[in-house]
Parts: C-alpha cells; structure tokens; sequence
C-alpha cells in the first residue's frame, strides 16, 4: 500500500476498545491494544503524508455465532450484553468506513455512543455500575453450547459453516439511527441547510406580506 500511496486500513475495534468489563480482560486487552496500534499507525502515516488513511470502527453487542462456541466456564450460557445488533449493522459501517476513510473513528449503535461518554465523563461511576450489572448482563439460563474454539476452530474438519447470526435473532435490531446519522452526516447537513435557508425565506416572505 506504501508503495502504491493509496489504499484504506479499516480496524474493527468494540466500544470495549475504551471501556474494560467484567469477565472480558482478554478480549478487552486485545480490542485496547488494536486502538493502540491503530493511533500510532495514523500518526505515521499523517507525519510522512501518506495517501494510505486508516480508521476504525467501534462496535456494540452483535448477534453471531461466538456465544454459541466460545469456551465457557462461567456459572451461566454465555451471551452478549443488551442491546444486541445483527451484524449487518456493523458490516454497512465498516463498508462505508473503507470508503469514507478520513474519518478517524466510526461509532456504531447507540449504546457504543453511551458507553463512550460515560467512560470519559464518569469513569469511576461506570466502574461501579460495570461491577454491579456486567456479570449477570453476559449470561443467561441454559446449556453451556458449543464445542468451543480455544485449542481448534470450531467448524472442525469439515468446515461447517456457521453463518453470520448467532441465537439472538428474536432480540437483536437490524437497524441503528445512530449509525444512519453518522455515515450521512454531510447529507443531514445539507438538508439542515436547506430546511434552515427555507424557513428564513417563509419568514422574510410573510414578514413582507404584513407590511404589505
């Protein structure tokens, strides 16, 4: 890419990319340190005046197959924490971040946005609330489920495939208007404008009229 001086890197990185949970120390690490190597990597870039862009996309809870195979020890069935989203979601997002690349983050879901600003508001407070809810929030009723994926993948030797959903689909949401409002932020600009540029002009037109 460095050779050609174009050409996007999209990161998939989580909400859990800024804000630690319980029961999630690995896959919290792994998602900080992706952020890590992201920002040091755009300013590199931005310092030689590459034409390569990287950006990242922060996710919420979705609804694939990983809590039906991922190795479990917890007293409970493994499974996200609500709100749930279909991936198709995140998939749109990280499309138009391939795309839209100057951006340097993309938030996906509404409660990606929350969890964000309450862990730069209020940290301390989240930690609490984290500590009190997230335990039970990443489990429910059931048989512990798959095969698991630690020591071999888990389609095995003859590549099963498991698709994109997981069991979630009763519950997860297939739309965000959050993610809408930022991948159009410059077409709700505009129609901003246009609609504030309209209403002066029924003002000045009725203001003339009563003169009139």
């Amino acid at each position: 890419m460095l050779p050609r001086d174009r050409g996007t890197v999209v990161q998939v990185g989580s909400a859990l990319a800024y804000r630690g949970i319980p029961l999630q120390s690995a896959y919290c690490g792994a998602k900080h340190a992706i952020r890590g190597f992201n920002e040091s990597l755009r300013c590199e870039l931005l310092h030689t005046g590459s034409g390569v862009r990287t950006t990242m996309v922060q996710l919420p809870g979705l609804n694939t197959p990983q809590f039906g195979w991922v190795l479990n020890r917890m007293p409970g069935r493994a499974r996200p924490v609500a709100p749930v989203y279909q991936p198709e979601v995140p998939a749109r997002a990280i499309v138009h971040a391939a795309f839209h690349a100057r951006r340097r983050e993309y938030w996906v879901g509404g409660s990606t946005v929350a969890t964000l600003i309450a862990n730069a508001v209020a940290p301390g407070a989240l930690d609490r609330y984290l500590a009190r809810t997230n335990v039970e929030a990443q489990q429910e009723e059931g048989e512990h489920g798959g095969p698991g994926n630690l020591w071999v993948p888990a389609d095995g030797p003859h590549g099963r495939d498991f698709g994109a959903h997981g069991r979630f689909d009763e519950e997860a949401v297939s739309s965000s208007p959050q993610d809408w409002v930022s991948r159009n932020r410059a077409r709700m600009g505009t129609g901003l404008v246009a609609a504030a540029v309209g209403g002066l002009g029924i003002a000045v037109t009725s203001g003339l009229r009563r003169r009139s």
